[in-house]
């Protein structure tokens, strides 16, 4: 049986790996909404997407860290690439999409947010944190 992972897949919109500025964010999870929150993330609504992909975000992932002894909410981390321009502009851009709108609505009220001052994605002083790297192996 072979991996999926030694398949040559050509991606020719997308970035190099060298290319974007990484960032990565993090939130906490209402942990009754564990199991719809994955489920949503199952099929997330394709205008999301699209603005994301026009907000120059690429190579997004969210990994979930569930240590209930450690901390009672399941945290979600975010990593994410940057390879536009304009951050702050793309971000003002994306947060007036409608269907981003529709899924915060849905998504928000699941969440914790460690941000002081937080009341949801789409206003307020941020939502999910910004984390700093403080380690990277390129080769």
């Amino acid at each position: 049986m072979s991996s999926p992972f030694s398949l040559p897949i050509s991606h020719p919109d997308l970035p190099l790996t060298n290319q974007g500025t990484r960032m990565s964010q993090m939130i906490a999870l209402d942990r009754s909404k564990l199991e719809e929150y994955k489920e949503c993330h199952r099929a997330v609504f394709p205008g999301v997407l699209a603005a994301l992909r026009k907000a120059h975000i690429f190579d997004y992932a969210i990994h979930l860290y569930d240590v209930p002894e450690l901390n009672p909410s399941p945290i979600l981390v975010a990593t994410l690439r940057y390879a536009g321009t304009d951050f702050e502009g793309d971000m003002a851009a994306a947060r007036e999409d409608t269907e981003t709108h529709r899924w915060w609505k849905m998504v928000d009220p699941w969440q914790k947010s460690f941000v002081p001052g937080a009341v949801g994605s789409a206003s307020g002083p941020g939502w999910w944190v910004n984390g700093d790297e403080v380690f990277r192996m390129e080769s």
